[in-house]
């Protein structure tokens, strides 16, 4: 089974940046503080998102979307809806792949899936932007042209599957509008997320998994 949790792992800690803060504007050190700040603050998730994967060697883009759900400590859900279904659940003993379409359930002890230092970090509510990541803003400018800051973060430490990471918030709102991932193949990963809503309640069982009836379960 091809680890598919790895890279929503790493990315949840950088999700969070999502209250305004006003429109004026701020250093480099003041925007990485703030997204520290609301990280640290943030329990609960639950948004919208658009998924596109540009793979290199196959000179083709996928384009995935649905509903994503996130609870401190280390409980996700991934619900795909378009283009098929399949659902990534995540909690502190297990994580579960489910693809209907092949009638097959992938799931792994959830610590093989927290390897990463960053991840781990992040989602304990300890980790520190400016120690796990270089820092700055991407091809020298503070803004893009859509007004929104635009920041390279390059892991300190090798993260596998990681070459890059780029981050484009908006600078009125301070709300993250992309987040890019660039591994070291070539490809490149992007996640927009849409009708944000933080810290609402999420109860624990929406992030179990019981296989339904006739469906095989591979253990990795």
């Amino acid at each position: 089974m091809r680890n598919p949790f790895s890279f929503f792992v790493f990315l949840l800690f950088i999700f969070f940046a999502a209250p305004s803060w006003g429109a004026e504007p701020l250093s480099l050190d003041d925007v990485v503080r703030k997204i520290q700040d609301t990280y640290e603050r943030t329990g609960q998730v639950r948004a919208r998102f658009i998924q596109t994967v540009a793979l290199k060697a196959m000179k083709k883009t996928e384009r995935e979307e649905g509903i994503f759900y996130f609870k401190k400590p280390k409980r996700m859900r991934w619900v795909y809806t378009k283009p098929a279904a399949k659902e990534l659940v995540i909690n502190p003993e297990k994580a579960w792949l489910y693809v209907p379409a092949d009638k097959v359930a992938y799931v792994q002890d959830s610590a093989g899936i927290f390897k990463s230092t960053v991840s781990v970090r992040f989602l304990a509510g300890i980790g520190k932007l400016k120690d796990d990541f270089k820092i700055s803003l991407a091809a020298g400018k503070a803004a893009e042209k859509s007004g929104s800051y635009l920041l390279d973060l390059v892991p300190v430490n090798p993260e596998e599957g990681v070459r890059k990471l780029q981050v484009a918030v908006s600078s009125e709102t301070f709300q993250i509008v992309r987040v890019v991932l660039f591994d070291p193949y070539g490809n490149v990963t992007t996640l927009a997320f849409s009708s944000i809503e933080l810290n609402r309640d999420l109860p624990d069982s929406l992030f179990t998994f019981q296989p339904p009836a006739g469906v095989d379960v591979m253990k990795r």
